[in-house]
This record gives C-alpha cells, sequence and structure tokens, in this order.
C-alpha cells in the first residue's frame, strides 16, 4: 500500500507540464522570480580597452625614458580625441577609454608629478591595468540561463545589458485550506476544550510564499464531504496547486481522498513510507495539482517541503531550493521506524563542517511543530538504514 520513499520522489520528477505561465516585468519587479528566457550579451563589456585605475596612460615602450610628458586629462565618460604619443602620457581615471596610442597604464601611486611631467618611481608590465575587449563579457555569450532564480547579481547583469523587462514564468498560486471541525482560525474565540488554533495554513503560507509561490489563504474547512469538495472545486479554479491539511488518512471524516478522485484528479500516490506524514497524497488535473498533506503540524510541515517545494519549482521550471550537505553526529540518534525519517535537529557549522544534535527536540507525535524552532535542519535517513552512533558522518536536508 506504502511505496518507497524514493519512488514518490520519482514521480513528482518525471511529471511534464504542458504549458508554463509567463509575463515580462520591470526588472526590479522580477526579483525572486525564476528567468523564462536566456539572457544573452548584445554587445562586448567593456567594448573598447579600459583603464582599471586612476593614473597616466602611455605606450610601455617609453617606460625607459624615466619621464613623461603630461599632454591632456581624460575623465571617466569623456570622449578623448587626443592620442598618447612618443614621451607623452595623458592622465586617465578608472573606467575611462584608454587613449588611442596608449597599451598601459601606471598609477597615480607608481609616479611622481614634477610639473607638467610625470617621473617613473617604480615600474609596471605591458598591459598593465588595461581592461580587454570582452573581459566582463563577450557579445554572444550566454550570462544567464533560463530557469534561474533572480537575485541581485542577475539584476545587475541585467541592467548593464538594459535588459527593461525581462520574461519569467508565472509564479504558481498555491490556494491552501486546512480540513478539520475542531480547527480555530486566528482571533476566533474558543468554545470548548476539544478545539485546538490551527497554524498548519499559516506554516504553509509562510513556506508558499518564501519558496517561490504565490499563496491563496483558504481557510479552514469542516469536516463535511460536500464542503471540503465544494472548497477544493473552488481553489482549483483560481490556483495552479491546492494544498490541503488533513483528512487523507483512514478516519470515518477523512474525506479529502475521496473529493479529488470525485473531482475527475488522477491520484498520482497515495502513502509513502516516510516518518512524519506517511499518508501524503498527491493528485494531478490537467497542468495543476492536489497535495494532501497530513493534519499534525510537524507531519504537515515536513511533508509540504518535501512535495509542495518541488511542484512549485517544477511549474516555474526552477530547482528545488533545499540542498543537502554531510555533517557529523555529535549525540547518537535511534532510529524510530522502517521507514525514510525526517528528523528535526541543530545544526552548526564548526571548522569547516557540519554538526548536528538534538538538544531540546522533544520525542513524540508528529505534531510538535516548536521541534522546527532554531537553527534547525531535518536528519535524513532511508528506510535501509539503522540507528547511528555519534561521530557518524550523516545526510541532512537544510531549510534555508
Amino acid at each position: 500500500m506504502f511505496m518507497h520513499f524514493d519512488e514518490s520522489m520519482q514521480i513528482i520528477e518525471d511529471q511534464k507540464i504542458t504549458h508554463y505561465k509567463t509575463k515580462k516585468l520591470y526588472l526590479m519587479e522580477s526579483l525572486g522570480y525564476v528567468l523564462a528566457e536566456d539572457i544573452i550579451a548584445d554587445h562586448n563589456s567593456p567594448a573598447l580597452p579600459t583603464s582599471a585605475m586612476d593614473g597616466y596612460a602611455f605606450r610601455h615602450e617609453d617606460i625607459t625614458l624615466g619621464r613623461l610628458k603630461i599632454a591632456s586629462i581624460n575623465p571617466a565618460g569623456s570622449e578623448l580625441k587626443e592620442e598618447v604619443l612618443v614621451g607623452t602620457c595623458i592622465k586617465t581615471f578608472t573606467g575611462s577609454l584608454m587613449p588611442e596610442g596608449a597599451d598601459t597604464l601606471i598609477p597615480i601611486e607608481n609616479v611622481a608629478v614634477d610639473g607638467d611631467e610625470i617621473v617613473i618611481t617604480e615600474e609596471v608590465p605591458f598591459g598593465f591595468a588595461v581592461r580587454d575587449v570582452g573581459e566582463n563579457y563577450a557579445q554572444g555569450q550566454k550570462l544567464i540561463g533560463k530557469g534561474t532564480t533572480i537575485d541581485f547579481p542577475q539584476i545587475g547583469v541585467m541592467a548593464s545589458l538594459n535588459v527593461v523587462s525581462p520574461l519569467v514564468y508565472e509564479k504558481p498560486v498555491v490556494s491552501i485550506l486546512s480540513t478539520g471541525s475542531e480547527l480555530l482560525e486566528l482571533g476566533q474565540t474558543q468554545t470548548n476544550d476539544a478545539q485546538i488554533r490551527s497554524s498548519n495554513n499559516y506554516i504553509l503560507e509562510a513556506i508558499a510564499a518564501k519558496y517561490g509561490g504565490r499563496p491563496l489563504q483558504m481557510g479552514c474547512i469542516r469536516d463535511d464531504k460536500q464542503s471540503i469538495k465544494d472548497a477544493v472545486a473552488a481553489a482549483l479554479e483560481k490556483s495552479d496547486i491546492v494544498v490541503t491539511t488533513g483528512g487523507v488518512s483512514v478516519g470515518d471524516f477523512d474525506f479529502v481522498k475521496d473529493v479529488i478522485a470525485e473531482l475527475g484528479a488522477e491520484v498520482l500516490f497515495k502513502g509513502v513510507r516516510i516518518k512524519p506524514g506517511q499518508h501524503i497524497m498527491v493528485a494531478r488535473k490537467g497542468d495543476k495539482f492536489i497535495v494532501g498533506l497530513p493534519g499534525f503540524a510537524y507531519s504537515s510541515t515536513v511533508t509540504a517541503l518535501l512535495y509542495l517545494l518541488p511542484l512549485i519549482a517544477k511549474l516555474q521550471q526552477g530547482k528545488y531550493p533545499l540542498g543537502k550537505v554531510k555533517a557529523v553526529l555529535d549525540e547518537p540518534f535511534r532510529k524510530r521506524a522502517k521507514k525514510a525519517e525526517f528528523t528535526a535537529c541543530n545544526l552548526r557549522l564548526t571548522e569547516g563542517r557540519y554538526h548536528i544534535d538534538f538538544k531540546e527536540k522533544k520525542v513524540g507525535t508528529s505534531a510538535i511543530l516548536t521541534n522546527m524552532l532554531g537553527e534547525v535542519a531535518l536528519l535524513f535517513t532511508d528506510e535501509e538504514e539503522g540507528s547511528r552512533e555519534k561521530g557518524d558522518e550523516v545526510t541532512v536536508l537544510l531549510l534555508g
């Protein structure tokens, strides 16, 4: 009934999208979006030999003269007409085009000024402090690949290319519904002891926003099949991914799994041998996905990181944002089940190596969301692995 974790990940990886949504955005509005086009240089940078320092442009063969006449001044951005002749130099500033006839720049620190001449106090090699044509990038070079998430370096490079409005993938709309008659919204008054405050829908909204989605909060839905069906159907109309929490296990009031089938969605898988969150379900209808997460807060958080994030990335041809690293166990780890396990741990970097421990991390049910507080990561052990000893090297999933 339950599949191997690796198999579920492969099913997600194998999903093909038939139509991607794209749009053009003003450059500064594109921060955090995924590029839907390659960015190709349409010119050389620099286009002409350019000074890399403040100094004096001259012919290197004249260095043996020891003294050179200052023929002119060449401020950055100016169009200098004079050229460097035998025995002369032109004062040139950082970013200025090198004057015609000059092949080397000697920094101001290497000369002494004597009237209208410079005296060379420290020699430099041929071509010193001259930026070659295309040093930064060459015309026709692909500088940023399609599928790259735009950050400040990409903004800077595109600005240098005068890319006013790059083409980006639209961030997928992620609708979030929590099911459960016992759930209370923020600010709602508790009227009996059986009611609990909903946190799942808020942490899922935060996860979707942080990792490239556009969350749409749909609130809490009562454990009533028709209410759930209507809510999921409405969410499918206006979003690319619908995420539900609760209602996917095997209880009398777990209706989400039934509703998904009735809405004509194809269940890609239901039930994975993972801890926490074995009742995870992922379905698809066209280019839209439904992700049914367990109801316990820690379970829904971990399974969202594992299954929601790759779908958000897939819908915009991006990359899964969480990386895996090797870390050293600073205390023993007891494997609790023959499943792929994701265990909250404290992470720190010491002398170039990651180390983890479990101080103040509680052992209990999959409802302990406070285990995610602190400098936390997730220790990953697959179902074939057993308990591990202090000093063992283990795999850790980074969250930021």
